[in-house]
C-alpha cells in the first residue's frame, strides 16, 4: 500500500471513530448551537465578501467542488456574494490546475465553468460588490423566487449542455421552500455529484432562537430534505439527464468536519 493510500486509510479510520462518538457530536452540536448565539458565521469573507458560512463548511465546499470537478454550479440564496465567489474560485482552481496539466497558456474568461445564483432580492449594494469582483465573469445571477416557475426556467436554460452539476440551496428555510426547491433544482445534480442543502441545523435548535423567523422546530431544511429523500424512495423518477434519480446522506462529510450548520444536508447522488 502506498503512503498515499495509508494515510487515506488513517482519515477514514479516524472519522469512523468519530462518527461513532456520540458524546464528542453532542458536545460539538452545543458548540454550534451556542456560536449561533453570537452570529459566529457572519465573521467570515472569502476573497473579500461575506460569505456568512462555518468555516468548516467552506473546508467542505472546497473538498466537494476539487472532488466532483462540476462545470457549473447552482446557488439558491446570495446575499452578500460571498458563497458565489467561493464558488467561483475553486471554479476558477480548476481552470489553472487543467491548464497546467496540459501546459497551455489559461485565458481566465474563455472558461465555460460558471455559477449561477438566485435570489428573491439581490440588493443593490450586494450586486455591485459582486460585479465589481475579479471573478465576476465566473458568476451569473438571476433575480426571483427560486421555485417561482419562470425564474427555474432561467436557471435550467443556464444549465443546459453542462455535464457536471453541483446545486447548493440555502435561501429561505421553511420546510415547503426547500422541498419545492430540492423537486425543482436536485434533477439538476449530476450523478456522483451533490446537492447540499444548508441550514438543517435549525431543526436542532431551542425554539426561542427561531421565534422571530417564519421556520423552526419541524418546518425547516432538514424536515424537508427528510421529506424529499422519503419521496424519492417510493417513487420512480428521473433526473434531467434521464438517468434514475436517487440520493443518500453523505454522513462521512458531516462526521469528517463534525461543526456543521447543515447535518443530514449533504446529498450524493448516487
Amino acid at each position: 500500500m502506498s503512503a498515499e493510500a495509508q494515510f487515506a486509510a488513517y482519515v477514514s479510520k479516524n472519522i469512523e471513530g468519530i462518527g461513532k462518538d456520540t458524546a464528542f457530536l453532542g458536545l460539538s452540536s452545543i458548540w454550534v448551537r451556542e456560536a449561533i448565539r453570537h452570529n459566529y458565521a457572519q465573521n467570515f469573507t472569502w476573497l473579500g465578501r461575506p460569505v456568512i458560512q462555518v468555516p468548516q463548511d467552506v473546508y467542505a465546499i472546497q473538498e466537494l467542488i476539487w472532488t466532483c470537478r462540476p462545470d457549473l454550479i447552482i446557488e439558491t440564496g446570495i446575499a452578500h456574494g460571498g458563497s458565489l465567489v467561493l464558488s467561483a474560485s475553486m471554479l476558477a482552481m480548476l481552470d489553472y490546475c487543467d491548464a497546467v496539466a496540459a501546459g497551455t497558456v489559461l485565458d481566465p474568461k474563455a472558461s465555460r465553468r460558471k455559477v449561477v445564483g438566485v435570489d428573491i432580492d439581490i440588493r443593490a449594494h450586494n450586486r455591485a460588490g459582486i460585479e465589481a469582483h475579479p471573478l465576476a465573469h465566473k458568476i451569473k445571477t438571476v433575480e426571483g423566487s427560486s421555485i417561482a416557475p419562470e425564474v427555474f426556467e432561467k436557471v435550467r436554460a443556464h444549465a443546459e449542455g453542462y455535464e457536471r452539476i453541483m446545486v447548493f440551496l440555502d435561501s429561505n428555510h421553511t420546510h415547503e421552500h426547500v422541498l419545492a426547491e430540492l423537486e425543482l433544482y436536485a434533477p439538476l445534480t449530476s450523478k456522483g455529484s451533490y446537492c447540499v442543502v444548508w441550514d438543517t441545523g435549525v431543526e436542532d435548535l431551542p425554539d426561542e432562537m427561531c421565534a422571530n423567523r417564519p421556520w423552526g422546530k419541524g418546518d425547516n431544511p432538514k424536515t424537508a430534505v427528510w421529506e424529499y429523500l422519503k419521496r424519492l424512495s417510493g417513487e420512480g423518477r428521473t433526473a434531467a439527464d434521464g438517468a434514475k434519480l436517487q440520493f443518500a446522506t453523505d454522513k462521512t462529510i458531516e462526521h469528517k468536519i463534525v461543526i456543521t450548520a447543515s447535518a443530514d444536508g449533504f446529498l450524493r447522488r448516487i
